[in-house]
Order: structure tokens, then sequence, then C-alpha cells
């Protein structure tokens, strides 16, 4: 039988990794008070000229509202200004567009803000990744995230954002590192051209996590939040029955 990943990951890699775990997915059930949602970079900078960043805000806030809802965390992520005087970073990315990083980023900038239409509530978490370059929201000495989760007591992320194939697949090995269940929420990331976006979600569904698209995810929170009103024993299937 042809094994199909609902995020469009390519069968053969499937195959492999069904062949080696015995089920499509990793992680088969969550608990929402135990979840995080971590959307990283979505600042104004990042999405007002970019379309497929504004694609991904409406599955965001279903995904954060659903896990609100039912006890979860939703933590926004920005990027402190990257350092002019380096000359590594000039020249990988060019002095140009090194500027173009750093004045996106001041705290003044109006750029530097989070996009106007993601629904942020009192009793979200709030971090900056800083330091050298700031790809990973979990590099350790780079970001408080970590210890504002930690002491919620998590164990489960949901990863969205931009961009798939640097910050968010860079958040998600690190995270992975620190111990914990990482689900790439597959249309609510969006990556460069050229396959990028698709070539990290096949990392990390078949060495770091899972992926689920966010239809997927919603009924994942769904159904851990019924197991937990009526009990434990109750498979995903099962719960998903009653939703």
């Amino acid at each position: 039988m042809t094994l199909r990943h609902p995020s469009g990951i390519d069968e053969k890699v499937v195959a492999k990794v069904v062949a080696r775990r015995g089920r499509l997915h990793a992680f088969e059930s969550l608990t929402p008070a135990l979840t995080a949602l971590v959307v990283i970079d979505l600042m104004r900078a990042s999405v007002e000229n970019d379309e497929t960043c504004r694609e991904i805000v409406s599955p965001i806030n279903q995904v954060a509202a659903a896990l609100r809802g039912r006890g979860g965390t939703v933590a926004w992520v920005t990027a402190a200004p990257m350092p002019l005087e380096s000359p590594v970073l000039a020249a990988i990315h060019g002095p140009q567009r090194l500027r173009h990083f750093q004045d996106g980023a001041r705290p003044e900038d109006p750029r530097s803000q989070l996009w106007h239409e993601l629904v942020t509530q009192t009793g979200d978490v709030h971090a900056m990744k800083q330091g050298y370059k700031g790809y990973s929201a979990f590099f350790p000495g780079r970001c408080d995230l970590h210890a504002q989760l930690r002491r919620r007591k998590l164990d489960t992320l949901l990863i969205a954002g931009t961009v798939t194939n640097i910050c968010c697949e860079s958040s998600a090995r690190d995270a992975v590192e620190l111990g914990y269940r990482v689900i790439m929420v597959s249309d609510a990331n969006t990556g460069h051209a050229h396959g990028l976006h698709e070539a990290s979600l096949t990392t990390i569904y078949r060495c770091f996590g899972d992926v689920r698209p966010t239809a997927e995810v919603l009924d994942l929170i769904a159904a851990g939040a019924l197991r937990e009103k009526v009990g434990t024993g109750f498979s995903q299937e099962q719960c998903s029955k009653h939703l």
C-alpha cells in the first residue's frame, strides 16, 4: 500500500520512516496544557512584502486560539538587530543585506513589531533572539524562550513562522536537543523557493520530530482536551469519534 503523508512528504521517505518506527507519526497525541505554539519571526519587516507570509497568519491564529482555549501556551519570537561589525555575516549576506536585517529589527523601527493581523493575548510568551545571528530561538544563551517555557513545564512544541528552512528549522533542531517533542505545522510555516520548505519538513520528519498540517494539529488539540476531560485510556481515534 502506498503511504501518503498529509503534508506531502515524499512517499519513499514516508515508507522508510514507517518501516523504522511502525507508524506514520512520531507523536500520536499531545496534552494541550503541556504544549506551546512557537511562532518565529513574523514581524512586519518579514511579512509586509511577502504574500506567502501573509497566507500563514490565518492558520497560526486558528492554532493559537484552539491551544489557548484548552490551557496551552502561545509564544511569539522576534529577532534582535544583527551585529554589523561581523566580517563573517558581511561575507555571507553582503553589507547591504546585512544593513537591511539590522534596520528592520531595531526596536524603534515599526517593522520590528509583530504583524498586526496576528492575534496576541495577555498571558502569551514573548521572546527575542539575541546575539551573533539569532537563527534559533533555543540556542543556549541567545534567547530566554526555553527558560520561560520550562517554568510552565511544557513538553511539546508546535513550530510555525518564517523561514521554514532557516530560523524555524534551526529552532526545531535545538528544541529537540533540549528534550522537547517537536511538531512542525506544515502550512503554518513558509520557506524560500526551490523546494527548501519541503526539504526542511522532510528533514524534521525523518530525524527530529513530526510534521502535520493545521487541520491535524487542531484535531490533536481537541482530542487531547477531551482525553484530559474524560480520563486516560482513550486513543486519538477513540477521542476523535466524540469530537
